[in-house]
Formats: C-alpha cells, sequence, structure tokens
C-alpha cells in the first residue's frame, strides 16, 4: 500500500499520475483539515473535496479545485443578496457536496464518516482519510491583519505579507480513525509536494503521527514544492520564511529531517543535492517536478515510486 500525505494542489497533480501506474485501491490518501472553513454556515473541506472529486474523475483540473464543468447559478444569485457570499466560489454541484456535509455533521456524524460515505457515492476505490475530526484552523498574521487561511488565500490572493501562522486546535486534536494505521502499513509514504506549513504541517504535527514516521521502516520519501527559491503555486515562500525556513528543497528537509528518507527536487535545483546528502544525509533523487501534462505527471509519478522502491 502506498500512503500519501496530501494538501493544496501539488499533491493531486502527483495522485493524478500515480492513478495511471498503480491502482486506485492501492493508495490511501491522509488529507489535510486545517483549512477546512464555515462559510456562511457550511462547512467547507477543500483539501478533501478535490482528493475526491479526483478519484472519482469530476476534478476540475484546468484548476485542481471544483467540479469541471459546474455552473455558479445559485452563487450569481446570492451575490445579488450580499457580497459576503460570493468571495469564496463555490459552483452548483460542488454546492451539493458542502450541503450534505454539513447535514450530515449537524446530524452526529464524524467526518471520516462523512469521507468514507461520500466516498461510497463516488464510487472512489482509494482510501481517503481527513488527518482528524477534531476542529483546526490556520490562522494567518498578515500586514493586512489577521484571517483565516480562506480568505488569505482566496479573498486576498496570497498577496499580504506573511508574519505569522497559526493553528488553533491543533494541539488537542487527534488522528482520525485509520491515519495511524494508514502510516503503520505503508509500503512506502510519499509527503507529496504541496505547502509544507500549512497543508503537510499539520499532518504531521498531530498527537503520535511524528513518533509513527520516525519509526516506520518503509521510505519515507517528499517531493519538494519549491523550485528555484519559488513555489509552482500558492505562498509556500512565504509561509516558510515567516516560519524560519529557507524556501528551498533545504527548507524542506529542514522541517522533515527528523523522519525524510529522500526527496525528490527539481533539476534546476541540481546543485542543493550534495548539500542534501552531506548534511542531512537524505537521499536525493533530482527530476523534472514541474507538472503541466499527464505526461508530466506519469513521469513524476513513476521516478518517484522507483526511487522508494530502491531504498527499500
Amino acid at each position: 500500500m502506498i500512503t500519501l500525505l496530501s494538501g493544496g494542489t501539488g499533491t493531486p497533480k502527483l495522485i493524478e499520475g500515480l492513478r495511471h501506474v498503480v491502482k486506485d485501491e492501492e493508495l490511501t490518501v491522509i488529507v489535510n483539515t486545517a483549512d477546512d472553513v464555515w462559510w456562511n454556515g457550511l462547512y467547507i473541506s477543500p483539501d478533501i473535496d478535490t482528493i475526491l472529486y479526483l478519484f472519482a474523475n469530476i476534478l476540475d483540473t484546468d484548476k485542481y479545485w471544483g467540479i469541471r464543468g459546474d455552473t455558479f447559478h445559485a452563487l450569481n444569485q446570492l451575490s445579488k443578496y450580499s457580497a459576503e457570499w460570493t468571495w469564496f466560489s463555490i459552483g452548483d454541484r460542488d454546492l451539493a457536496t458542502h450541503v450534505i456535509r454539513t447535514y450530515l455533521l449537524k446530524k452526529g456524524y464524524k467526518l471520516h464518516e462523512i469521507v468514507k460515505y461520500l466516498s461510497e457515492k463516488m464510487h472512489v476505490k482509494a482510501t481517503i482519510l481527513p488527518m482528524s475530526n477534531d476542529r483546526v484552523e490556520t490562522i494567518v498574521k498578515t500586514n493586512k491583519g489577521t484571517m483565516n487561511i480562506q480568505e488569505y488565500l482566496v479573498r486576498f490572493k496570497a498577496e499580504p505579507e506573511v508574519y505569522e501562522i497559526k493553528f488553533p486546535g491543533l494541539e488537542k486534536a487527534k488522528p482520525a480513525p485509520g491515519v495511524i494505521e494508514a502510516i503503520e502499513s505503508a509500503d512506502m509514504l510519499i509527503i507529496g509536494p504541496s505547502n509544507p506549513v500549512n497543508s503537510i504541517g499539520p499532518i504531521i504535527s498531530l498527537k503520535g503521527v511524528k513518533e509513527k514516521l520516525t519509526r516506520l521502516k518503509a521510505p519515507i520519501i517528499a517531493v519538494s514544492p519549491i523550485i528555484s527559491g519559488k513555489p509552482v503555486s500558492g505562498p509556500a515562500d512565504k509561509f516558510m520564511r515567516a516560519l524560519g525556513y529557507e524556501p528551498s528543497p533545504i527548507g524542506i528537509v529542514e522541517i522533515y529531517k527528523e523522519f525524510l528518507d529522500g526527496i525528490v527536487i527539481d533539476v534546476v535545483d541540481r546543485s542543493l543535492a550534495k548539500v542534501i546528502m552531506d548534511k542531512y544525509k537524505v537521499k536525493v533523487k533530482v527530476a523534472n517536478t514541474i507538472m503541466v501534462t499527464l505526461k508530466d505527471k506519469v513521469k513524476l509519478a513513476e521516478e518517484v515510486l522507483d526511487f522508494a522502491k530502491r531504498m527499500k
């Protein structure tokens, strides 16, 4: 079994490639929930939904969020009542997911139960696990004020400078059922190219997770989301600087160094390979990590799998 830690848009692209190399049934994805947000009475789980839609073959892969071909009639009508309803773009079919999730939460179901229910309804064969059933938020302190991560990313388009990132609720949050087991039973564990601070950071900071990772005998491989000092997408560089990390593959290794066995870095960062191997004793694979076409995604997936297998 291949276990992945996922969030954002980078890891879903890698998963898209993996789906052409291994069966969906062989993939377990532990997904960040610290980016979840209550939006006008509805509970939104952006990273979970991206993974659900990907495996259900309905994801809008031009944006890597939402449902392909969705319409926005409800949002357009809501905009006539209040602008507060429209800063977060929700399509009509996407809205149905948020409605049923919120309904089930209010009926007393846990998030992992809801994700399993939605997976079954969408005929998803992979195992998708929310990182936790407990509420964790990502709060960003910026030069424009302190705000929720979704406000920062969507309303403010990740433009403000970042001074601090906090995760209320994380210190008490427990892994959702299945998370620890997915780590322990993994033949290999892949940390996808998502933001290491707000996407992957909350997962590995859950009680007991880092301990399991440090003891895992299976290889743990990360794919760097940083290329030549910049993220492929999103504010990973700003977030890493705010926490005192260099926005580079070296900074990625610093964050994961307690348990990391290997890292895949882009060809333009080839010169950093020796430093990483010598200083951190982490093996390095140099590859093209920019995933534009399906061919790019499949090729990178194959290289990541081969790299991990050679480390066993």
